[in-house]
């Protein structure tokens, strides 16, 4: 019905690396060619079902538990989900992965040097966990492990949004998740 398969596009990067940015650029994209898709970000997943969560390893464990499998849901129901998370840790995502059918999860490395993340921090959350207000901040006080092997890595100091969106695109058609031409 919905002319695509249900999949999980896995966006992961630093804090102000362009995740959500680049999640809903691809939603956009998508949308113009007829698709169903939702994003899952902090915004609607942090102040809702996981709103009882802090950012200790434990708790971001939880947190990206509970996000797969609501990604796994959309998923199984048809959707595009797209899920735009920090998500530090490998095991954490490779968990993610493991709930999905291997073709219909796509993992996007969102590269960005931390000194960009840092210049387009907005809510000054760099500057706090330097002065050390804010503990466990991932890529300052807290690790951050990139993927090993993700389906697509986009550096979105070097592209433009759209240029980043576009080959997401493009991995999804090759994929076979979407078709081409829409």
């Amino acid at each position: 019905l919905l002319n695509q398969k249900g999949s999980v596009i896995w966006f992961t990067g630093l804090s102000g690396s362009g995740k959500s940015t680049l999640a809903n650029a691809v939603e956009q994209v998508l949308h113009q060619q007829r698709h169903h898709t939702y994003v899952l970000d902090g915004d609607n997943v942090r102040h809702g079902l996981n709103k009882n969560l802090g950012f200790s390893p434990e708790d971001r464990e939880e947190n990206i538990r509970r996000i797969g499998e609501v990604a796994k849901l959309f998923a199984d129901a048809g959707t595009i989900v797209m899920t735009a998370f920090i998500s530090p840790y490998c095991a954490d995502r490779d968990q993610a992965r493991a709930l999905i059918a291997e073709d219909r999860f796509v993992e996007v490395f969102v590269d960005c040097p931390l000194d960009v993340c840092e210049e387009r921090d907005t809510k000054g959350l760099y500057k706090k966990a330097r002065a050390g207000e804010i503990k466990e901040f991932t890529g300052i006080s807290a690790p951050y492990e990139p993927p090993l092997n993700p389906e697509v890595t986009v550096n979105t100091a070097a592209l433009s949004i759209e240029e980043c969106a576009q080959a997401v695109v493009k991995t999804l058609v090759k994929a076979g998740l979407v078709p081409a031409g829409n």
